[in-house]
């Protein structure tokens, strides 16, 4: 597959208060600094991934590292039930074994297929993501173990529709860059950055994924500060390479 035109925001201060043009505008210069020092092609939810390793994925993904998701995914492939209507009817004391590496094999199981019990009960995945985003976010939420960070990854990233997915990560990088609500919370956050972002699915999935590695590979929770793209505009960054 060719690699992904950049995406670009635009419009990001139309009608917006002084204060959150000047926010929109860092978030902007902040994302176009990103997405040229990273690779965001290599992110694991690429816009050609398919929807269902993207559901699982986002299950998965709780409370361990992605690493650990392809090791569970790829047991269940070769175990030869990586299907929806294969993993639901598998029961769970046989489904934990696959999704152990994963961690939480018990809990994760049952996460797992209550998910793909709603979705059989829409008739398929297909139309469980056909939904409008609203009704599918409230659908999801309802479900045991899927919370809002899960549900608006499978609704941006699944279904391809417009959900603003705030994480640890966001809140890591824009504090630091001294910026963001003045009190936390996932729904604040998700609503500080849709009034400072353009409404644009593509962008939110590129955004989300180029803060995820960049406080991966480079803004952790110790920091390569003096190897960051956004040192000039980060005074917690230039901070540290003065203590360095």
């Amino acid at each position: 597959m060719s690699p992904a035109r950049p995406v670009r925001p635009r419009a990001f201060s139309r009608g917006r208060p002084e204060a959150r043009k000047d926010e929109a505008s860092l978030l902007a210069e902040v994302f176009e600094r990103l997405e040229a020092r990273y690779d965001l092609d290599r992110w694991h939810w690429r816009e050609d991934t398919p929807a269902f390793d993207i559901c699982v994925g986002a299950i998965l993904v709780q409370h361990t590292a992605w690493s650990n998701v392809e090791k569970a995914i790829e047991g269940m492939r070769a175990a030869g039930v990586f299907r929806p209507e294969s993993l639901l009817a598998l029961p769970e004391d046989d489904l934990a074994p696959l999704v152990r590496p994963a961690g939480m094999p018990a809990t994760k199981a049952r996460r797992l297929k209550a998910f793909l019990a709603l979705a059989a009960g829409y008739g398929s995945l297909e139309r469980l993501l056909a939904l409008p985003a609203d009704r599918l976010r409230a659908a999801l939420l309802g479900t045991h173990g899927i919370g809002p960070e899960t549900a608006d990854v499978i609704v941006l990233y699944a279904s391809k529709q417009l959900a603003k997915v705030h994480d640890a990560y966001t809140q890591r990088l824009m504090r630091r860059l001294g910026v963001g609500p003045e009190r936390d919370g996932y729904d604040v956050w998700a609503r500080w950055l849709a009034e400072r972002l353009p409404a644009e699915v593509r962008l939110y999935q590129r955004y989300h994924a180029a803060i995820v590695v960049h406080c991966k590979e480079t803004c952790r929770s110790r920091p390569k500060c003096g190897e960051c793209p956004l040192l000039d505009l980060c005074a917690y960054g230039r901070v540290q390479v003065l203590q360095a």
